[in-house]
């Protein structure tokens, strides 16, 4: 007696980290992961819903990668499905943006503006910069005078001229690829987020037992 084996197509998939879209909408596939799959499965995966957005949903919902290989196993059982990378996609709801009012877009700039300068100012205050100014002056010179302009107004474009370049951006303007600190510090901050975020709102990843 001839045993007939059936046929296990693998799928792989790579869940992605972060989704955003709007509001009540079906959420596919395709749209949360990369997909390699035999022809065949390919469109119907492409398409496939693995979560309707709900009206009750917080801003960021978590979806677990169990839940997609449930979904998957579901319509076709005759497959294999092998994941890579993450193992939960945050998906982002994005609201309407509200209309930015330009007299509290200025007072915030002008606030940042001055608080910025009242920091620098007292830093330079803290480390007597002035007296060093005026000791490099004389050094250079042989001259004591009280305000060494000569020394002080180019430091003050220095200062200008290396937050833009440390920051490598002058308005939306970058100047090479690499990296900024900030966009470093604020990568690293969303990967803590994620993480938390993964963890707390996935309700699937915690168990509660109950202790008598």
């Amino acid at each position: 007696m001839q045993e007939v084996k059936m046929m296990v197509s693998t799928i792989y998939i790579r869940m992605r980290s972060r989704v955003e879209t709007k509001e009540c909408q079906k959420i596919t596939l395709s749209q949360t992961a990369q997909i390699i799959a035999p022809d065949q499965y390919f469109p119907d995966l492409h398409k496939l819903v693995v979560y309707e957005l709900k009206k009750v949903d917080n801003q960021l919902v978590v979806l677990d990668v169990m839940r997609i290989i449930n979904i998957i196993s579901v319509q076709f059982p005759n497959s294999e499905v092998q994941t890579i990378g993450p193992t939960q996609t945050i998906i982002e709801i994005i609201k309407d943006k509200k209309i930015t009012s330009w007299p509290l877009f200025l007072f915030v700039w002008i606030l940042l503006f001055i608080g910025s300068g009242l920091a620098i100012l007292n830093f330079h205050e803290e480390v007597s910069m002035q007296i060093v100014h005026q000791k490099l002056y004389w050094i250079i010179t042989g001259k004591e005078v009280a305000k060494p302009l000569l020394l002080q107004i180019p430091y003050s474009f220095g200062i200008g001229m290396g937050m833009i370049l440390f920051f490598n951006h002058i308005f939306k303007k970058r100047f090479n690829e690499e990296p900024s600190p900030l966009e470093i510090e604020m990568f690293n901050y969303q990967q803590d987020i994620d993480h938390y975020v993964s963890i707390k709102e996935n309700n699937e990843s915690v168990k509660h037992l109950d202790v008598d």
